[in-house]
């Protein structure tokens, strides 16, 4: 009975603390170009200027956090801050926790490897070493070929450590493994194992700041401001199905 009473105390103080003229979003800033900081240690990237443009459609002034991507969905969850724009994979996992948006972005779970030829899936994947990031999709993705897996709080840094040697496979996102090449990693993207789509995560219980996010998001498609912050980071629109993955 304590504990429940000190749990409901601190979400109280959380509520009561929190700025209404403010937006607060949280990103994990480690997932280059999404979400990174620069070397004055401010948040830059697509899901930074999204969540950015969402406060100014919200009448709201921008509050970017940088938080563990693992501890996300807790914070929306609890109220450690209002949304997470965060690349976060739509699933029904999540779903029983948070509540998401319609999507924002597309992409989908991709295999990279230091060898310019493609794998056979079934087979060299099988048992073999792959790094994912903690807390991501991509575990599961990885998990039918092996159990031998290498888990990274960032893709960016599974994605060098792959380029030095260190395993056999990356499973990440396709577009964040894309951007990592043309930066120059020493390494292949192969096989995209399906389609994802990314939502912006908020409370179950804020159903009200869900359709006014939704809202904005369906003017930014609709005014092509989505369409241009992808050709901005990725020189294409990655707000639309089917356009986002190796083209």
């Amino acid at each position: 009975m304590l504990k429940i009473l000190f749990i409901s105390l601190a979400l109280l103080s959380s509520c009561q603390n929190k700025d209404e003229n403010t937006f607060s979003f949280a990103s994990s800033g480690e997932f280059r170009p999404f979400s990174f900081t620069n070397q004055d240690g401010e948040l830059q990237g697509y899901d930074i200027e999204v969540g950015i443009e969402i406060a100014k459609r919200l009448k709201k002034k921008p509050k970017p956090v940088k938080y563990k991507f693992t501890g996300i969905v807790e914070g929306v969850k609890t109220g450690r801050f209002d949304a997470g724009v965060a690349s976060q994979t739509i699933t029904e996992e999540r779903k029983e926790h948070i509540a998401f948006t319609i999507p924002y972005y597309y992409s989908g779970p991709q295999v990279f490897s230091r060898d310019i030829k493609s794998p056979n899936i079934e087979k060299d994947l099988n048992k073999k070493n792959i790094a994912v990031s903690k807390g991501s999709t991509y575990v599961q993705n990885a998990k039918v070929f092996t159990e031998d897996l290498s888990i990274y709080d960032s893709d960016i840094t599974a994605l060098e450590a792959l380029q030095n040697g260190r395993h056999d496979f990356v499973i990440t996102d396709a577009i964040t493994g894309a951007m990592a090449i043309k930066r120059g990693l020493k390494i292949y993207g192969h096989q995209v194992l399906g389609e994802s789509m990314q939502g912006i995560s908020v409370s179950l219980e804020n159903k009200l700041l869900l359709e006014k996010i939704n809202q904005a998001l369906k003017t930014m498609i609709t005014d092509g401001t989505l369409k241009d912050l992808g050709i901005k980071y990725f020189n294409k629109d990655i707000s639309v199905p089917n356009n986002s993955i190796l083209k």
